[in-house]
């Protein structure tokens, strides 16, 4: 009789797995102490969210639309300085970026895309 196959694999177990196997579990921080109850209560998600916060992480949506907003700043002290130069092509690289922030980000949070004319006004709806 032949061996039955799993039917999936588990590419994060064997990580851990070895990882384990070379003491990379051992001496975790809170190794041994019981989790308090605010972790075991409430929903999973929003504890992930909590927790992830609070671990500095950001999803890519947010990291994005900071850098929009920054360059979306920079492009307008730019152009009030009288650097007009690659104006153009600085706004269509901001707008590529707001495409992709589009795709990531919840739908009420969703921008339009910007042009010249509503740069400014782009500027305050991005702070």
């Amino acid at each position: 009789m032949s061996e039955e196959k799993p039917l999936f694999t588990d590419l994060i177990g064997e990580i851990l797995k070895e990882y384990s196997k070379t003491g990379g579990m051992d001496n975790l921080p809170g190794t041994g102490k019981p989790l308090s109850e605010e972790y075991l209560s409430g929903d999973v998600f929003q504890n992930f969210q909590r927790i992830a916060r609070e671990q500095g992480y950001k999803p890519y949506w947010l990291e994005l639309q900071h850098e929009i907003r920054d360059s979306l700043q920079g492009l307008h002290r730019d152009i009030e300085a009288g650097k007009k130069r690659d104006a153009e092509l600085r706004l269509k690289q901001i707008n590529d970026k707001i495409y992709k922030y589009n795709q990531q980000c919840p739908p009420p949070m969703q921008k339009g895309s910007v042009r010249m004319e509503n740069l400014e006004a782009a500027c305050a709806r991005w702070q």
